[in-house]
């Protein structure tokens, strides 16, 4: 899982898989869901992000980590 933030368009993308999107549908204001072909869940998008949540911190809670390196 990744999250990209876009400053100049305040919002904040979770790529919840490394695959494009086929469909995008709109779940609640200021939320879209991004689906692959096969209907999967392969994105959040979330417009006005700044607004809606606090993005000064990220903080992991009993996820089963391991080492990556810096993109």
């Amino acid at each position: 899982m990744k999250l990209h933030y876009y400053p100049e368009t305040d919002s904040l993308y979770i790529e919840l898989k490394p695959e494009p999107g086929s469909e995008t549908r709109e779940v609640a204001e200021h939320l879209s869901v991004d689906l692959n072909a096969q209907g999967e869940a392969v994105g959040l998008d979330i417009d006005q992000a700044s607004r809606h949540l606090d993005l000064t911190t990220l903080e992991t809670v009993a996820l089963p980590l391991r080492t990556t390196r810096a993109a």
